[in-house]
């Protein structure tokens, strides 16, 4: 490719116990801006993603519709590509994580961090659910953030602090099925120890350049707290199953799987061309370069524990390169709520307007900095007098003004004036700016120069 990085362009796997709503498609979208634009200046990239479909949060919507989870995740999964299309994304891999070869990759990859001594076993009390006759790791329980109070937070993460949670350390919790309170009950589970990596996933955050502040602020106060070894086993029937000697019923924790899809949906897409040793140059070449497009809080997941998982492989792996995240976007001041509806999902988007609108107006209003806001008001704005009047207007009266004066061809250009070099000194510039923007990432910025 003369020289140019090759680029894996990864999206974060949306979680398919419903459709994806406007704020899920964020990083999506924001992926597959920057995959055309890196295509377009000669690059070769694979533009990756895939359905989520493990963990508790399938598991409890199931429960919740009275159904197997591989019955939702098969439907959902399906309806998923097909919106995805005609969204437009480019993706060259979509797999989702029952995908033969994720699975077939994630036992492999566990057996080597195994072996190489960074899993260990040990018996920890987690909360239990006597009335429903199953432990509740993850979203089974709710309960208060134990750090900053949020009385809705999950056993696995606070969605109001960003923090990495232990469901043992909940107050007050409460089964997310029945809302009875757990007892503790003894179990046995494998962890990965965090601790031996600390020291060297310290150094390669504070070593990256890129990492916007978000993103290196928050990578460095968990790192500052002390990396703690975290459970990767959980005791559940619906995921990939544990490959460590004696964790039979055991399954991998979605975080610790899905967060390693990226990898996996190059390996089946170059599987597929008939490459199947082409995804090397993509993940172990020290010219190419990886790229996350996340949602704040995925933060930690992609700026530490997966850089911890790739060195704890010993395979090679590039660490990645850039984890570009989001702030959130609220519906009419709100947070997106399926419960309460609030908000709008992806597929009734598309039975109110053409994608094309709602891929310029995300863009235009891409939480990049802080959390934005998207109104009625402010989409009809932007589609009616940004793009129908300023763009549209543009395009049509350029086009038929060819169409009139010079029989529907492009004529060739003649002598330039001083208005026709002013007007390119503009334009230079203004493809400066948004260019700069674009490999910085600054989507929003680059579509207002």
């Amino acid at each position: 490719m003369g020289g140019k990085p090759r680029y894996v362009v990864c999206a974060a796997w949306p979680y398919i116990n419903y459709v994806p709503h406007l704020g899920t498609i964020i990083p999506l979208l924001s992926a597959d801006v920057v995959a055309r634009f890196l295509r377009m200046r000669g690059h070769e990239v694979v533009f990756v993603s895939g359905s989520d479909e493990h963990g508790t949060p399938i598991e409890v919507e199931a429960v919740r519709q009275g159904i197997d989870p591989k019955e939702l995740t098969d439907r959902n999964h399906e309806l998923v590509v097909k919106l995805l299309a005609e969204w437009e994304l480019s993706l060259d891999s979509y797999i989702r994580t029952e995908h033969p070869v994720h699975k077939e990759f994630i036992k492999r990859f566990y057996e080597r961090v195994y072996r190489n001594g960074y899993v260990f076993e040990r018996d920890e009390e987690l909360p239990y659910c006597e009335n429903c006759k199953r432990f509740l790791p993850d979203r089974f329980v709710e309960g208060t953030c134990p750090y900053c109070g949020y009385e809705r937070a999950r056993g696995d993460q606070c969605e109001a602090c960003g923090r990495l949670l232990d469901p043992a350390r909940l107050i007050n919790p409460r089964c997310a099925i029945c809302g009875s309170r757990p007892v503790v009950r003894r179990t046995r589970h494998w962890f990965l120890d965090l601790t031996k990596l600390q020291e060297a996933v310290e150094e390669y955050v504070r070593s990256n350049r890129r990492f916007s502040d978000a993103v290196r602020s928050f990578s460095l106060r968990m790192l500052e707290e002390g990396l703690r070894p975290r459970s990767i086993t959980r005791d559940t029937r619906w995921g990939i199953e544990a490959p460590f000697p004696g964790a039979e019923g055991k399954t991998i924790y979605c975080w610790f799987e899905a967060v390693l899809g990226y990898i996996s949906a190059t390996i089946a897409y170059f599987r597929s061309k008939g490459q199947p040793e082409r995804w090397e140059a993509f993940w172990k070449d020290p010219d190419a370069r990886s790229v996350f497009f996340i949602g704040k809080d995925n933060i930690p997941f992609h700026s530490v524990l997966l850089p911890a998982l790739l060195l704890a492989s010993g395979e090679g792996y590039n660490l990645p390169w850039d984890v570009v995240s989001n702030e959130f976007l609220l519906w009419e001041g709100e947070k997106f709520s399926k419960s309460r509806r609030v908000g709008i999902w992806i597929d009734e988007a598309l039975k109110l307007f053409p994608a094309d609108y709602w891929r310029f107006v995300l863009v235009s209003i891409r939480p990049e900095l802080r959390d934005s806001n998207f109104t009625w008001e402010q989409f009809l704005e932007k589609v009616n007098s940004d793009l129908n009047d300023t763009i549209g207007n543009f395009v049509h009266r350029t086009l038929s003004f060819i169409w009139r004066h010079f029989g529907g061809r492009v004529p060739e250009p003649g002598p330039t004036g001083p208005e026709d070099e002013e007007a390119i000194v503009v334009l230079e510039e203004k493809f400066k700016q948004a260019t700069e923007a674009l490999e910085g990432f600054r989507l929003k910025s680059a579509l207002r120069a």
